[in-house]
Parts: C-alpha cells; sequence; structure tokens
C-alpha cells in the first residue's frame, strides 16, 4: 500500500475505530469516578470533589466533540460523498477546513490544556515544590497562545490541518505540548522512582509498590498521553499519512489520562503533597488497641503519608492501605 491517500485513508478508519473503544473506556472511568464522589457526599465529600466532578465533565465534552467530529467527517467523506470527483482525498482537500473540524480541533485544543494544567499540578503536588512547575507553567502559556493559532490557520477556508503553514503551526504546537509532557512525565517519573527507594527500605517492596509501582508511574505520570503524543510528532513532522492514527489515539488519551489520575486520587491510591514529602526518614508509632495496631508513617512533620490499618501478626501478607486523598 505505497498510495499516501489509501495509508491515510486506513490510518482514519483505524484511528476512529480505537476512538470509539477508548471513549467507551473514558465512559467506565467517569462513571466510576462520579459513583465514587456520590457515595463519598455526606460522609468525607471535601471541596476537591466537586472540583473533580466538573473538571471531569468538561473532559468527558470535549472529548466527545471530537469523536462525533471525527466519526461524522468520515462519514462524509467515505459514503454520503463516496463519488465525489477526485475521490476521497479530493474531498479531504476540499472539506478539511469545514467548521465541524475546527470545532474539533478547538476542542482538542481544550483537552490540551486542561490535561496539561493537570499534569503540571500532579508534578507539583509529587514533588511538594512549586519551583519544579515553573518551566512546564512557561511552555503551557506557549501551548495556549499556539493552540489558538492552529484552531485560526487550520480553520481559514482551503486549509489543510496536515499540509502547508497550518501544518507547520502544528507541527510547532504539538511539539511544545510533547515538551511540556515529556519534561511533567519525567519528574514524576524520577520522583516516584526516588521515593520508592525509601520506601522499600522501611516497608518492604510489597507494601511500597501500592504508591511506588508500575501502575503509579503509568498513571501519576501520563505516559501513554506522553509515548502516543511523541509518536505523533514524529509522524507529523516526516510527513507522514500515518500520523492521523496516532494524532486520533493520542487526544483520546489526553482525557484519558487525566480520568485515571482522578479515579484514583477518589480511590485513595493517589499521591498527596503529604505523601511525597519524603525529606526525612519514615517515622513509625504504634498506638495499640484490643487485637489490632495502627501503624503510622509520617515524613517530616507535614502529617500523615500512609495509614496501615488492621496490621496483624496473623496477616501480615495483604494489609490495608489507605492514603489521604486531599491535594
Amino acid at each position: 500500500m505505497s498510495d499516501p491517500n489509501a495509508v491515510f485513508q486506513n490510518a482514519y478508519y483505524v484511528g476512529n475505530n480505537f476512538n470509539a473503544i477508548l471513549y467507551g473506556v473514558e465512559l467506565v472511568l467517569y462513571f466510576a469516578s462520579v459513583w465514587l464522589i456520590l457515595q463519598a457526599r455526606g460522609r468525607t465529600s471535601k471541596r476537591s470533589d466537586k472540583l473533580f466532578l466538573f473538571f471531569s465533565t468538561g473532559l468527558l465534552l470535549m472529548i466527545t466533540i471530537y469523536v462525533a467530529v471525527q466519526a461524522v467527517f468520515g462519514q462524509e467523506m467515505w459514503i454520503v460523498n463516496a463519488n465525489y470527483p477526485g475521490g476521497s482525498g479530493q474531498y479531504l482537500a476540499d472539506n478539511a477546513a469545514v467548521w465541524y473540524q475546527t470545532l474539533g480541533s478547538a476542542a482538542s485544543v481544550v483537552l490540551n490544556l486542561m490535561s496539561d494544567g493537570l499534569l503540571i499540578y500532579r508534578t507539583y503536588v509529587v514533588w511538594s515544590d512549586w519551583r519544579v512547575a515553573i518551566f512546564p507553567s512557561i511552555l503551557y502559556l506557549g501551548t495556549a497562545a499556539l493552540g489558538i493559532l492552529t484552531c485560526y490557520t487550520s480553520g481559514v477556508p482551503n486549509s489543510d490541518f496536515f499540509l502547508g503553514k497550518a501544518a507547520d503551526i502544528a507541527l510547532s504546537y504539538s511539539s511544545v505540548v510533547i515538551g511540556l509532557n515529556f519534561t511533567c512525565s519525567m519528574l514524576i517519573c524520577g520522583r516516584i522512582l526516588w521515593v520508592a527507594k525509601r520506601m522499600e527500605a522501611t516497608l518492604g517492596r510489597e507494601v511500597s509498590k501500592t504508591y511506588t509501582g508500575a501502575a503509579s508511574l503509568i498513571v501519576e505520570s501520563m505516559l501513554p498521553y506522553t509515548c502516543f503524543g511523541i509518536a505523533y510528532v514524529v509522524t507529523l513532522g516526516i510527513n507522514s499519512p500515518l500520523s492521523i492514527f496516532f494524532l486520533s489515539v493520542y487526544v483520546m488519551f489526553t482525557c484519558v489520562s487525566p480520568q485515571m489520575i482522578i479515579l484514583r486520587v477518589l480511590m485513595g491510591r493517589g499521591w498527596t503533597r503529604e505523601a511525597a514529602t519524603s525529606g526525612a526518614i519514615p517515622r513509625f508509632t504504634h498506638p495499640s488497641s484490643a487485637g489490632a495496631s495502627t501503624t503510622r508513617i509520617t515524613y517530616g512533620t507535614d502529617g500523615t503519608a500512609i495509614n496501615l490499618r488492621s496490621f496483624t501478626k496473623a496477616d501480615t501478607s495483604s494489609p490495608d492501605l489507605e492514603m489521604d486523598t486531599k491535594i
């Protein structure tokens, strides 16, 4: 399949199918998050729960717009206008700047801004130091400006997101976004691995991996979001027709990855500022009660990082782990 248009059309089709699959994943994550928020209402509900609810709903709304636009454009190109003069390639060239495609591009830019804002905040939470967020915040301002410019240039009549000036600006925008993603992901991964060594020395691998294991690394750093973003920028930079596929998956993880973080925090497994403050060797206290003990582990003087409840001598292989979810 050497025809670039044929490769592009197939990549677009496969990308739309992945959109549908990952949209289903997003719906599951969203409703699971809403259920946890509603369960906590009236008992342990926090102001952050309302913020999570509004943020998650905003993510779902933006990704719904994007998925619908991609599906509608594919239907128009392959079915409604199947006999378009010049074929699907010519239809794409003539209609790439149609108004609803511009709407989809705007939705993806808003998604990026929301997800990157959360990623910068999580970087600050994991490090518990505002200075690490300075450089990513500067990049964030650059992505906002370039994102608006990308929407404008790709929405001008007869323009094409993948060709000409619009493609150059889109490449610049995407490169800055991926630079921000990569910086934050590496900062978060590095911090988690550093804390993991300290925790394992005291608690052992089985206990510490709940907060410093592979799942924590992947979710907290939004690693899928960053990896597919890098793949998209590379393919866009070399003008590969496969770029549309990686763009589709990348945009979907722009929504799925932050929703995974929100769900993890609501489940009590997300990193907090207290948990990340590990400047001192963990201290242990053992208040006793009838038949059970509670171990409190704190770092520095900021408060409790982890509570190990029902940690009895009879069953030490599966302690019940809880982490404060205030962020």
